[in-house]
């Protein structure tokens, strides 16, 4: 049997589960996954690989209408990846009705010639009914070549929906060796934890304020101790005080949660030292943004 391998993007409004679906697919946590929109920066690239043929996802910042340089970023972001792929994937929430951030993403859609599947996800929150009524509420919006309900959360329908990418797929050579399933850097990774953390234990003033860079990552000899130095960069000093909290208790909570995830990722015990800085207006700033991997398209 010929061997097939290509490329599929991930794409949706904000909030309906695309980073929880990569993860499903995969079959582990690559990326982040919070209840808040936007919570993908990047566009985060997951590898599946099978005895027949290897699919790379490409989950991307939900299409959204921005109102910062690096809400710009994103959009475009998300966009650059319709053009780089064999098939895409528009995940709805079948959870809420169809408006209008679902109507901006099928529009960005309309002139795509690559093959689009529509993905209902969430469907083991509400009855089938319910689910037929949210296909019909898409189906005359765009042609889809398939559609798939699934739960990314209790993995209903994944396997279907595995099988018809892979017969979508062109022959090819495997990208990726085995048991590679992601291409980001350690870095990239550990900065992404430590966000979420963030994303899950603040406010609403906060989470969308903040950039993790990691400054030094070194795995120490001979007990195999990963080191990991983290700034944890906002916006306001209002917003760094409330990310230390009371006696350092916000950032002892982050750094805790943040530290026993990253040691189940990588097998070793993880020294987590985390600092909080103020860069005042850092997602209109292009320079600080290329500087963290926000690169102009």
């Amino acid at each position: 049997m010929a061997f097939r391998s290509g490329f599929a993007a991930i794409v949706g409004r904000p909030n309906v589960g695309k980073s929880t679906l990569l993860n499903a697919l995969i079959g582990r946590k690559i990326a982040i996954m919070s209840h808040r929109p936007q919570t993908t920066r990047n566009r985060i690239r997951g590898v599946l690989t099978t005895e027949t043929g290897q699919l790379v996802f490409i989950d991307t910042p939900g299409i959204h209408r921005p109102r910062h340089r690096l809400g710009e970023y994103m959009v475009e972001a998300a966009e650059a990846a319709l053009r780089e792929v064999d098939v895409i994937l528009f995940v709805c929430d079948a959870t809420e009705p169809r408006h209008s951030d679902d109507d901006l993403v099928l529009e960005r859609l309309r002139n795509v010639r690559t093959p689009v599947f529509l993905v209902v996800n969430k469907v083991d929150a509400v009855p089938k009914p319910k689910v037929l009524e949210v296909i019909d509420a898409y189906r005359d919006r765009h042609p889809f070549r398939e559609v798939v309900p699934v739960s990314a959360k209790d993995g209903t329908q994944l396997d279907v929906l595995k099988e018809l990418l892979f017969s979508m797929l062109p022959e090819g050579p495997k990208y990726y060796p085995d048991g590679v399933v992601t291409d980001h850097p350690e870095r990239f990774i550990i900065a992404e934890f430590i966000r979420e953390k963030v994303l899950l234990l603040t406010r609403e003033e906060v989470p969308h304020s903040v950039m993790v860079d990691v400054e030094q990552l070194e795995r120490r000899e001979p007990s195999g101790v990963l080191y990991v130095q983290a700034n944890i960069y906002t916006e306001r000093d209002s917003q760094k005080a409330i990310l230390i909290g009371k006696g350092g208790s916000m950032l002892k909570q982050v750094g805790k949660m943040a530290r026993e995830e990253l040691e189940l990722l990588f097998g070793t015990k993880v020294y987590l030292e985390l600092w909080v800085k103020v860069k005042k207006d850092w997602r209109n700033e292009p320079g600080l943004l290329r500087s963290w991997g926000f690169e102009e398209r």
